[in-house]
C-alpha cells in the first residue's frame, strides 16, 4: 500500500482542510471551560514529626501559577514541592488537568487547620487535619530500613473488616525496591488504597515512610497467624559506597514480625444478616416537601459506616408506602480507609409516584448491626415521613404551575421566557461553559471522522476481503469472566451479578431461571437461588455475596448444550413465513 495514499491532501481539497483547521482554532480559542480546584491530603490523622502530602488540582487551562504557598508557613514547614499536567479527554471535551504536591510537617500537634490557598483566581478549601501527640520515649532503630504491621483490631470478629497496615522505614533513599505481604490461612487479605509517603523522625533519625493498607477479613474464629512483610530492593548510595560495597547503598532487605490476632465468633444474640461495625449513622440527604398524584418526587438516603466495605453493607430500601410506588435507583458507593481501617458511604435515590390523593405516611429506615467496641447490638434509623397527597397536575393545561424541584425531586429545568421569540443570534452566541465544551467536542469528532474515512476509501480491496474474512471466523471465547464476575459479587449490584451470569452462558441465557438450569455445579445452583431470594424474596444480600464468593471462586461451570444440526438443504421457506395453506 503507497503510504500518500493515506494523506488527506491526495483525496480532498487544501481549502477544505483549512477551513476545519480554522474551524478547530477557532472553537479552542472561544471555549472556556468553567474552572475548578481542588485540595486533599492523602492523610487527615499524623503523628508529630510525620510529614503529609498536600495535593491541590486545578483544572484551569491558562494559568501557569502555583499555589500561593505562604499561609502555609504559620503552621507548617513546607517542602518537596511538585507539579505535573496533563491533557484528559473526556465527553465534555478536553480539560487541561495540573496537581501541585507538597510535604506539611506540622510545628504544633492537636487539631490543625490547612488553610485555603490561592491559585491564581481560585481559591481552595480549608482542610482540618488532627497531628497526635509525639510519643514520649521515641524507639530507638539502627536498621537501615525495617518494617512495622499492624492491625487496627487486634480481637476482631468473624467476617469483620480489619484494616491491616504495613509500613517500611527506609534511612536511605529508595531505587527501586518490592514490598510483598502474604496473605493469611483463614482469611481474606486484599489491598486498598495507594501508598502513602510521609517522613518520621525516629530516635533522631529520619526515615522515609511508605505506608500500604490492606483490607483484612477473618473468615473463621480462633488465632489468626498473618505472615510477615518482605521487602527487596536497591538503596542509593555513593561513589565509595559502591565501590568498596559499604556504607548504606546497596542491595536491602527487611522483614518484618508475624502477627497474632484472636478471632471471635459471631455472638448468639448478633441480629441477622451479620454485620459487625465500629459505627453507624443514617441520614436523609433530601427529602420531598409535598407529593402529587403521577408526579416523581425524590428522597435520598446515605448510610456512613465505619469498618466495612460497600460489599458487606445490605441493600438500602425503603419500606413500603400505601398508595406510593418506589422506584430506586443504583446505590453509588464511595469507600476510603480512615484511621487504618475501611469507611463506606452508600447513597441511594428513591423515586416516589403516588398513584392517588390522600395520606401517605412512611416508616423509617432501619438497619440492625453489631457494635465491636461495646460488643453489643445496635439498631441504626431514620425518623418515618409522612405527606399529604395533592393532585397531580393536568398536561398541557395552560398557565399550569410547575412543581418546585425541591418538590418533586425532578431535575428538569423549566424555561422562563418563549424560544420563539428569542431573537436567532442570541440563542445560538448566549452558550456556556458546558455548550461550549460539546461544540468543541462535536468539532473535534467531525474531524476524526473525515479523517477515518479517508482511511476506509484508501485501504483497497484487499482490505474489504480481510474485514470479510475476520467477521465470517467464530469469535474466540472470552476469557476472565470469572474476574469481571468477582468484581460484580463484591462490589456490583445483584442485578448486574444476575445479568453477567446470563450473559456468560454459552449461548447467553434468556433470564436467570435459564442460567441456574444449565449449571452443573449443585453449590452454583444453590447460590444463585440465595441470589434470587435476597432480590425478591426478603433474603440477605451479605449472605447472597458470600455464597456467590464462594461458589463462583473459579467460574461458573456449565453443562454442555447440544449443538444445533444444520441441514445442508436451502429453507423451504427463506422468509420465514408459514407453509402455504397453513
Amino acid at each position: 500500500m503507497n503510504v500518500a495514499n493515506l494523506l488527506p491532501s491526495r483525496t480532498l481539497p487544501s481549502r477544505l482542510f483549512a477551513r476545519v483547521t480554522l474551524l478547530l482554532l477557532l472553537a479552542l480559542a472561544s471555549l472556556e471551560a468553567a474552572a475548578q480546584v481542588r485540595a486533599w491530603l492523602d492523610r487527615d490523622r499524623i503523628g508529630m514529626g510525620e510529614t503529609v502530602t498536600l495535593n491541590i488540582e486545578s483544572t484551569a487551562a491558562t494559568t501557569s501559577t502555583e499555589p500561593d504557598y505562604a499561609p502555609l508557613l504559620t503552621d507548617f514547614f513546607v517542602s518537596g514541592r511538585t507539579s505535573r499536567r496533563e491533557f484528559v479527554m473526556g465527553t465534555g471535551g478536553s480539560t487541561v488537568r495540573t496537581l501541585y504536591a507538597v510535604a506539611l510537617r506540622p510545628r504544633r500537634d492537636g487539631l490543625v487547620t490547612v488553610p485555603a490557598l490561592n491559585v491564581g483566581s481560585l481559591r481552595t478549601q480549608p482542610i482540618a487535619l488532627t497531628v497526635a501527640p509525639a510519643a514520649t520515649t521515641a524507639p530507638t532503630r539502627t536498621e537501615d530500613v525495617f518494617i512495622e504491621s499492624e492491625a487496627d483490631d487486634p480481637d476482631p470478629y468473624v467476617q469483620q473488616s480489619v484494616g491491616w497496615v504495613v509500613r517500611l522505614y527506609s534511612a536511605t533513599p529508595l531505587i527501586s525496591g518490592q514490598l510483598d505481604q502474604d496473605a493469611p490461612d483463614g482469611a481474606s487479605l486484599q489491598r486498598v488504597g495507594d501508598d502513602a509517603q510521609y517522613q518520621r523522625d525516629i530516635g533522631g533519625r529520619r526515615y522515609h515512610v511508605v505506608e500500604r493498607r490492606f483490607l483484612l477479613v477473618p473468615e473463621r474464629s480462633g488465632v489468626l497467624t498473618v505472615p510477615p512483610a518482605r521487602f527487596e530492593g536497591r538503596g542509593a548510595g555513593g561513589f565509595f559506597d559502591d565501590l568498596l560495597g559499604g556504607g548504606r547503598g546497596g542491595a536491602l532487605e527487611a522483614q518484618g514480625t508475624p502477627r497474632k490476632l484472636d478471632v471471635q465468633p459471631a455472638p448468639a444474640n448478633a441480629p441477622q444478616p451479620w454485620l459487625p461495625l465500629q459505627n453507624l449513622t443514617l441520614r436523609y440527604q433530601s427529602t420531598p416537601q409535598e407529593l402529587r398524584v403521577g408526579n416523581a418526587a425524590t428522597v435520598t438516603v446515605e448510610a456512613l459506616a465505619d469498618g466495612a466495605t460497600a460489599a458487606q453493607m445490605p441493600e438500602l430500601q425503603l419500606p413500603p408506602i400505601d398508595g406510593v410506588q418506589v422506584f430506586a435507583e443504583p446505590v453509588q458507593a464511595d469507600e476510603r480507609f480512615v484511621d487504618g481501617r475501611p469507611r463506606v458511604k452508600l447513597t441511594r435515590r428513591f423515586s416516589l409516584v403516588p398513584a392517588r390523593e390522600g395520606k401517605a405516611d412512611m416508616a423509617g429506615l432501619q438497619l440492625r448491626w453489631w457494635d465491636v467496641r461495646a460488643g453489643q447490638a445496635e439498631t441504626s434509623s431514620l425518623p418515618p415521613l409522612s405527606w399529604t397527597v395533592l393532585p397531580g397536575t393536568t398536561p398541557g393545561a395552560p398557565n399550569a404551575p410547575a412543581a418546585p424541584a425541591s418538590a418533586t425531586g425532578t431535575d428538569i429545568a423549566t424555561p422562563t421566557g418563549d424560544a420563539h421569540t428569542a431573537p436567532p443570534m442570541a440563542r445560538f452566541t448566549d452558550l456556556g461553559g458546558a455548550n461550549k465544551a460539546w461544540v468543541l467536542a462535536a468539532v473535534l469528532f467531525a474531524a476524526l471522522w473525515l479523517f477515518t474515512l479517508l482511511w476506509g476509501l484508501n485501504r483497497g480491496e484487499g482490505a474489504k476481503a480481510a474485514t470479510k474474512s475476520q467477521g465470517d471466523a467464530p469469535s474466540p471465547p472470552q476469557g476472565g469472566g470469572h474476574v469481571d464476575l468477582k468484581r460484580l459479587i463484591d462490589r456490583g449490584d445483584l442485578g448486574d451479578v444476575a445479568d453477567a451470569l446470563c450473559a456468560m452462558a454459552h449461548p447467553p441465557a434468556r433470564d436467570l431461571d435459564e442460567a441456574r438450569a444449565r449449571l452443573a455445579d449443585a453449590d452454583q445452583r444453590d447460590a444463585v437461588d440465595e441470589l434470587q431470594r435476597a432480590r425478591w424474596g426478603g433474603g440477605s444480600a451479605v449472605t447472597a455475596r458470600e455464597a456467590l464468593r464462594r461458589a463462583f471462586a473459579k467460574g461458573p461451570t456449565w453443562r454442555s448444550v447440544p449443538a444445533r444440526t444444520v441441514s445442508p438443504l436451502p429453507p423451504l421457506y427463506p422468509g420465514g413465513g408459514p407453509a402455504p395453506g397453513s
